[in-house]
């Protein structure tokens, strides 16, 4: 899956997609932070409680990094030369902020069974948004490769 193929499409082929789904996920949680952050905080099913009390500006200042992320994203769907730039931003951000959950269940300052509640959005997500990277440089590589040999 080349992020240089199928551009012909709406969205840029396969990696296209790719990007437009998790734009809209980031960019749907972003706004959500920024626009009722009592609501997010309360309603996301990720025991954000269990974490600790509310602080509204908090919760907007993550809040603008999820939409940044969604921004990226959403535009690296129409500009592929930009896919991989904007994919190892959201990798970066969700690496370091799935790290900040380990470290933060190994000294006790989550719940015991956050992890649970972890394991897809933060874990799972890290992991495919990490091999998703792995796979869109190496394709990108053999495609320059093909291209200038």
């Amino acid at each position: 899956m080349s992020s240089r193929s199928s551009e012909t499409s709406a969205f840029g082929g396969p990696w296209g997609i790719v990007f437009a789904l998790f734009a809209a996920g980031n960019l749907a949680n972003g706004l959500w932070m920024l626009a009722n952050p009592g609501h997010w905080y309360i309603h996301l099913p990720a025991n954000v409680p269990g974490t600790g009390p509310l602080n509204e500006h908090f919760v907007r200042d993550i809040g603008c990094i999820f939409a940044l992320i969604g921004i990226a994203l959403a535009i690296a769907v129409f500009k592929p030369r930009f896919r991989l730039t904007a994919l190892l931003f959201a990798t970066g951000f969700y690496g370091a902020h799935a790290l900040v959950h380990v470290y933060d269940s190994m000294r006790g300052l989550l719940p015991a069974g956050q992890w649970r509640y972890d394991l897809g959005p933060v874990y799972g997500t890290t992991l495919v948004l990490v091999v998703l990277s792995v796979w869109l440089a190496r394709s990108d590589r053999v495609g320059r490769s093909a291209r200038s040999g």
